[in-house]
């Protein structure tokens, strides 16, 4: 398989996500308070050529982490970040407080505008974060991949229910914050493709689709968790799953992708095998007739493992 052919010049965003508890050097730099380690971190990925610099202070499945140890630390962390770089920030958190305390200690005299990751459906305190976007005028992550239903909100199934909820969420943000369309970056999800048993890959390539199509939303961007895609493949096959989803989702309209810069993701080549090959997995994944959406995945499900049986590397 060849794993060096990669488009010339792809317009991809990196979003840099290794400041994030999932990371062991974070962990590291979080447990021992050391806000020079994510210096480094920030240093590290800003000279591989990301665009933004996730902050996640967030506890994960290795480690609990509580609202005030993360408050607490934040300021030294965002002072250490941008003495170190001036590659703005993207904080990460559904967490109100979170943002408040981030955007009052970031200076955007520094490093420009940052993101607020993310507005959704599903957050208890939507009104006052929109409020945060306007007052402190910062580009915006949405998700749509929940949209509003009476008395709460529910699942996208659909591309349909994506593009609605993204509609939804950028009007807001347009009347309510002032924002452009090209300040609002959409996410419209991406699950793990070896168990994605509600077809939502496709479900999201489709609804980028739609939503591009829109001329009510033309200008906005799309983003990805580029690393939940290839969440529980063969170590092996991985970074080759990572970049192939890449070619397929920039056809799509995606433009950035939260991701470790030290992989060197990017789209391969759109005449490389793997895309063929995990194009026509998802197509797999596509409903024929009157079947299921899980009979559908299952085909969907044996397509994938089989690209990652003859992808991974020979044991020796």
């Amino acid at each position: 398989m060849n794993h060096s052919s990669r488009h010339p010049a792809a317009p991809l965003n990196l979003i840099g996500e290794l400041m994030n508890n999932s990371y062991a050097r974070a962990r590291k730099a979080f447990t021992e308070r050391r806000p020079e380690d994510y210096a480094q971190l920030a240093r590290t990925q800003a000279d591989l050529g990301v665009k933004y610099l996730t902050l996640n202070l967030d506890g994960t499945a290795r480690i609990q982490v509580k609202m005030e140890e993360m408050l607490s630390l934040l300021p030294d962390v965002i002072a250490a970040i941008q003495q170190a770089t001036a590659c703005p920030i993207s904080f990460d958190n559904p967490s109100i407080k979170y943002h408040e305390v981030a955007l009052k200690y970031y200076d955007r005299k520094k490093s420009g505008p940052p993101i607020i990751n993310s507005i959704a459906a599903s957050r208890t305190q939507l009104d006052q974060m929109i409020e945060l976007v306007s007052a402190y005028d910062t580009n915006v992550v949405v998700m749509a991949s929940e949209y509003f239903v009476p008395g709460g909100c529910a699942q996208c199934l659909s591309a349909a229910d994506s593009h609605a909820a993204a509609k939804q969420l950028v009007e807001l943000l347009v009347t309510k914050a002032g924002r452009r369309l090209d300040q609002i970056i959409i996410d419209p999800g991406l699950p793990p493709v070896g168990a994605d048993t509600y077809g939502l890959v496709n479900i999201g390539l489709d609804a980028m689709r739609l939503i591009r199509r829109d001329p009510d939303l033309r200008g906005v961007h799309f983003i990805v968790g580029l690393s939940n895609f290839a969440w529980g493949t063969p170590k092996g096959v991985r970074e080759q799953l990572e970049n192939t989803y890449l070619t397929l989702g920039m056809e799509a309209g995606l433009d950035y992708a939260h991701a470790n810069p030290e992989k060197s993701p990017g789209p391969l080549a759109s005449d490389d095998p793997m895309v063929a090959k995990l194009r026509e997995a998802l197509n797999q994944g596509r409903i024929v007739g009157h079947e299921t959406q899980e009979t559908a995945s299952y085909r969907q499900a044996e397509a994938i493992m089989a690209i990652c049986h003859a992808a991974a590397p020979v044991e020796s």
